[in-house]
């Protein structure tokens, strides 16, 4: 049905599809989000997190749908067979675009599970969002200044993450740490053609944190074959393909568990282990880019 309705009324209908389906979603959260904040019975909050997830779960699955809906979109998607909603999973993804989050959401429904991202502190306190977030058991991180503060603060985020293992959990870095556009390239003077200069702090504190729980790495690319999108060009259905590539990564034991503030041979080597995968997913995009142009 969507498909059918000029671009615009498409993007008016499904941005209301999902301001109501996220409000709906906070909403039946709230209840059980406020029990596992208050009751400390094991029990009671494994319950609470099923709940959690189930509902979180939902939105997804509802996200889906109106994508689906907006008409026919190829998805071009290679490297996903043999993962399984019961493991640990680190994602490193390039980023073009707010679009690049239901992408990945899309992409690992039901296959991993529910994908969490690190949060600042200050984060916690937004209304209902920080509360959803914090009974999702989203990683809070503090940061402060000085090497003494940021120590303290890493020991208080391993500790906030002492919970995952004992749940299944996908935790996803954006190591550009911002989305990709020429200008910011520019100014970086950033050596790769088609993606901006790594930055390890987020990935170091993940591996700090949890490295020896995660059991792979997955290496995610994606590609835009007409263009960066913008997110109004999601809702309007104006995408009309998508190319994603996973590769299982192992994690390097080189890499686990050290001190990313205070070991810089061990920053290094983190910062080795990510050069070789950005240049391999560098030149992964061109490939991938010239591949489409050739079958147009």
């Amino acid at each position: 049905m969507l498909a059918i309705l000029p671009a615009a009324l498409r993007g008016l209908l499904t941005g209301l599809i999902l301001g109501l389906n996220t409000v709906l979603v906070f909403a039946t959260m709230v209840p059980p989000a406020l029990l596992k904040l208050v009751v400390r019975a094991g029990s009671v909050r494994s319950a609470c997190d099923r709940a959690l997830n189930a509902v979180a779960s939902l939105w997804v699955g509802v996200n889906n749908g109106w994508i689906a809906a907006l008409g026919p979109m190829h998805w071009d998607v290679q490297g996903v067979d043999g993962l399984h909603e019961r493991g640990w999973y680190l994602i490193s993804s390039n980023h073009q675009s707010w679009v690049d989050i239901l992408v990945l959401q899309k992409v690992f429904h039901r296959r991993i599970p529910f994908l969490k991202f690190f949060l600042k502190r200050e984060l916690i306190w937004v209304p209902v969002i920080g509360l959803a977030w914090w009974a999702l058991d989203f990683p809070f991180m503090k940061r402060g200044r000085g090497t003494g503060a940021r120590g303290s603060d890493l020991q208080a985020t391993r500790a906030a993450c002492e919970k995952f293992k004992r749940i299944p959990t996908s935790v996803i870095n954006f190591v550009e740490g911002t989305r990709f556009t020429p200008a910011k390239q520019a100014a970086q003077k950033s050596t790769y053609r088609h993606l901006l200069k790594p930055k390890i702090g987020g990935l170091g504190i993940a591996l700090a944190t949890m490295g020896e729980q995660f059991e792979a790495l997955l290496d995610v690319t994606i590609v835009y074959p007409h263009g960066r999108p913008r997110f109004w060009d999601l809702l309007c259905g104006r995408i009309d393909a998508i190319v994603v590539r996973v590769e299982q990564r192992p994690i390097p034991a080189g890499v686990l568990g050290s001190d990313p503030i205070g070991d810089k041979a061990y920053r290094q080597r983190i910062s080795d282990w990510v050069a070789e995968q950005w240049a391999q997913k560098d030149q992964l995009i061109g490939n991938l880019m010239s591949q489409e142009k050739a079958d147009q």
